[in-house]
């Protein structure tokens, strides 16, 4: 049974794990002031990237960072699901969804118009996941 909650500060090491396995995944090397930056945010108030985790009995599987955001398009926020990752030994095991429907119910306490997120057009695994509970755009996305 998947358990998600939000990451505290006794989760660095099992988080930090993840977000390595999550790099690997995308071929990144982030300099390590940029993981410490990051996991300060998660973990401080005054920032909105929310961090949340999902294990399978005591140990930590996945991880997911999201926040929200003004829209021009929209009386209420947006809510951009920018990571998810689950240890690819349990993938296919309801933590990914675990995670996005934790993610759809902040989403819905916020009032926010809308939750989207990118992944890589060959991310096959996850993208059977994606097409069952959220909707393909046309979109393009461009990036300098």
């Amino acid at each position: 049974m998947s358990a998600v909650r939000p990451l505290a500060e006794a989760d660095r090491t099992a988080w930090e794990r993840l977000w390595q396995g999550y790099l690997t995944f995308y071929e990144k090397d982030l300099p390590a002031g940029i993981t410490e930056r990051t996991w300060a945010r998660i973990l401080d108030p005054q920032f909105e990237l929310n961090g949340i985790c999902v294990s399978d009995g005591e140990r930590m599987v996945g991880i997911c960072h999201y926040h929200f955001h003004v829209s021009t398009w929209s009386a209420g926020p947006y809510c951009y699901l920018e990571d998810l990752y689950v240890d690819d030994q349990v993938r296919g095991g309801g933590h990914g969804r675990a995670l996005i429907e934790a993610v759809y119910a902040a989403a819905d306490e916020r009032a926010a118009a809308r939750v989207y997120w990118v992944t890589q057009t060959g991310n096959a695994t996850a993208r059977r996941l994606y097409d069952r509970i959220a909707t393909l755009t046309d979109f393009v996305q461009y990036e300098r």
